[in-house]
This record gives C-alpha cells, structure tokens and sequence, in this order.
C-alpha cells in the first residue's frame, strides 16, 4: 500500500460562516496580516500572511475532555497523549435510518483500550439542515456498556453523541465521567475497515478547556 494511501482524514474543513451546531456561532476567518502589508515589515520579494479565526471551541470536528462536562475532570492541557493518538481503533457499523444505537451492536466484540468509531452516515448532511433534525445518537445503555468495557475514546459522525432532547446527556455523562474523550462529527467513516486501522485525534494543550477542533485521521495497517 503506498504511504498516501494508508492515510483516511476523517475530519471536515473548517470554513468561515459554517454552523456546526444549531445555536452557536459560525467561525469567522479574517486576515490579521496580509501579504500586502507585510511587505515592508521584510526585504524586497519576502512576504508573510497572518490569519485571525474568532470561533466557539465546538465547532467542526471536535473533541470533548472530561472538563466539558465536569469541573474537576481534565481538560485539553490534561488529557495523555495515549488517550488520543495512535489508538487501535474498530468502527461499528449502525443500521442505515437507525437512530439510538444501543448496546447490542457493541456486544461480543473485544474494545477495551480501543477508539471505538460509529459509522451512522450522518455525515452525508453536513452543511445541510437536515444535520440538525433527528441525528443517531448513542443510548445509555450503550454508554454504560462501552465504559464497562473499558474503551480508550468513543467517535460519531452524527450531531452529537446523545439524543438533544434529552436534557440530561447520558452518553457525554457517563462516557466523560469515565475518563473516555468523545470527538463528534467525524466524516468519511466508510472509508475504514472494521480494523486494520490506528487513530488519532489530537488538540492543543489550551488549558481550562474542554473542547477543541481536530484533525482526525486515521493510519491503515
């Protein structure tokens, strides 16, 4: 397999404008410096540019710490690059129009210390707004059972890992509680054996924040 080949980008474009959740802000990317400008900051023929992004930290594909939902637990500055890179990941495949995926579709199958990615197709809607309406979501149950199972992450390419209209968040509660990062939105799943695969899904070390954008990918064996 050739070296471009075994890379799978799991991870949509941040563009500026785009909403990605219903109710917060779209990023906004200006130019803090442009090319023009910095031409006399620098000798003739040398140039530099500078962006500027102003966003909420939920935006595009992120990555929930503990401290999302918990004051005492880690957030991105804590959170040990084990949890997040180089993980031997598995993707579950969810029926096509199903919605809460339970534990039955995890059931016989050996997680523990893996990234744990649920394909729904969810993400066929992104940018659209049928993305927002009736996304697949985890149940609790199927929380509980992925955290007895001691798994190392859980990724959905879907709105959100719970049911919105339930207040309470079962899946980011008890998944977060346990110390098992959560990254939403990931795209391009069916690209992805079942395994054969490692993952990564890092943030920057920003302390006294519990989400944050990530490129996700990842590697083929």
């Amino acid at each position: 397999m050739k070296t471009e080949d075994r890379f799978v980008d799991l991870s949509h474009p941040i563009e500026s404008g785009m909403v990605t959740y219903r109710g917060l802000p779209a990023p906004i990317i200006t130019d803090h410096l442009t090319r023009e400008d910095s031409r006399s900051h620098y000798s003739e023929g040398t140039e530099f540019y500078i962006g500027k992004i102003e966003m909420v930290a939920n935006t595009g594909t992120y990555l929930d710490s503990p401290f999302h939902r918990y004051l005492e637990g880690n957030d991105l500055s804590k959170l040990p690059l084990s949890s997040l890179a180089d993980l031997e990941g598995v993707v579950i495949r969810a029926q096509r129009n199903q919605r809460a995926v339970d534990h039955d579709l995890f059931q016989d199958l050996k997680l523990d210390k893996k990234a744990v990615l649920i394909h729904t197709g969810w993400d066929v809607h992104w940018r659209a707004e049928q993305y927002f309406e009736g996304h697949p979501y985890l149940t609790r149950k199927a929380a509980e059972y992925l955290v007895d199972c001691a798994v190392s992450l859980v990724g959905i390419d879907s709105l959100n890992i719970d049911d919105t209209a339930d207040g309470s968040r079962p899946a980011h509660s008890l998944l977060l509680q346990a110390g098992i990062p959560i990254v939403e939105h990931l795209c391009n799943l069916q690209s992805l054996p079942v395994h054969g695969f490692r993952f990564f899904a890092v943030p920057p070390m920003v302390k006294g924040l519990g989400t944050f954008p990530v490129r996700a990918f990842a590697v083929r064996s």
